[in-house]
């Protein structure tokens, strides 16, 4: 079995109107939908997929839309930001500027130049400047408007995690899924932060652990984060994982077929929602690489009622 997860599989949030979501994600931030479907468990509802040309692990972010639902808050007990890797930060605030998209920053985090800004629901995140070196090997090329570097080829480059008392999800971060350790800072606002990273330092390997002084209880709505997943790369894996996770205590779902993946669940001590999914079966498992994302996908359940659901959901496109 592996000693540590490969690190950020993909991120699942909450946003409101769909069309504001794509507009953004692959207009603004140059990412690809690379699947159109719906929430499993609501098929009244979005599920959209954004990455890099190809959908691949670590590069995925993933919105449940619902249009009427009240805006989230971040606090202690969920991912309160999501940041991606870009080799050329001054670049980016020039686009966002000239997109007039306000952010903030440049700062520097862990010797690293970081800007954030929110995205049309409230949703954080964060560029943060790699130089040259993708995070993940090659970038996958084919972004949106093909503006170069864009987050979806770099990938992630962490994610922030908000939690009220650090060492039993550190716990679990160590323990279970073989992350170390990094630098930690204290902010002028009294939070506390520190980096966990797994070996390789590819796409996703940070995570960032934020102690907040005013202990904030979070309130999923729109603009919030749903929950992360980490990679396994075969079934067989993601099968180890499950035990492991079982043996350190903790409350495992059964292994969850989402057709792109699968998947497994578990609530870390802090209240954080961790999924361990799979690397295959991927997107171009019902669709050809050069159309991801461009028709409605259903899983087989939902099939027979596809000229119900194509009524009730509202047009969705996306940037080329």
């Amino acid at each position: 079995m592996p000693d540590s997860v490969p690190g950020l599989h993909h991120v699942t949030a909450l946003c409101g109107d769909p069309q504001e979501n794509a507009d953004f994600y692959t207009g603004c931030l140059g990412q690809r939908l690379v699947k159109k479907t719906v929430n499993f468990d609501a098929p009244d509802t979005y599920h959209l997929y954004y990455g890099d040309r190809t959908g691949s692990p670590g590069t995925i972010l993933t919105f449940f839309a619902f249009a009427d639902a009240g805006p989230g808050r971040a606090g202690a007990g969920a991912a309160s930001a999501v940041a991606y890797a870009v080799p050329d930060l001054d670049a980016w605030m020039g686009r966002l500027a000239e997109a007039a998209v306000d952010f903030d920053g440049p700062a520097d985090r862990f010797g690293q130049r970081a800007i954030a800004l929110d995205d049309p629901h409230g949703m954080r995140v964060e560029l943060i400047e790699t130089g040259g070196a993708p995070q993940g090997g090659t970038p996958h090329g084919g972004a949106a408007h093909n503006i170069d570097g864009a987050p979806a080829d770099e990938g992630f480059h962490s994610v922030t995690l908000c939690v009220a008392d650090m060492e039993p999800t550190a716990r679990v971060l160590r323990d279970v899924l073989g992350y170390a350790e990094g630098p930690e800072a204290r902010g002028e606002d009294e939070t506390h932060r520190m980096r966990f990273a797994v070996p390789g330092g590819g796409r996703g390997a940070a995570l960032d652990m934020l102690v907040t002084p005013e202990r904030s209880i979070e309130r999923q709505g729109t603009g919030s984060i749903h929950h992360i997943a980490f990679r396994a790369e075969t079934d067989a894996v993601q099968r180890e994982w499950q035990e492991r996770v079982r043996a350190a205590g903790l409350q495992v779902t059964p292994v969850i077929d989402r057709q792109y993946f699968n998947a497994i669940y578990f609530r870390e001590p802090g209240g954080i929602l961790f999924e361990i999914a799979t690397d295959p079966p991927g997107f171009a498992v019902d669709e050809p690489v050069e159309t991801l994302g461009q028709a409605l996908k259903l899983p087989p359940q939902y099939e027979a009622q596809r000229a119900t659901i194509e009524r009730i959901l509202p047009p969705v496109t996306a940037f080329a």
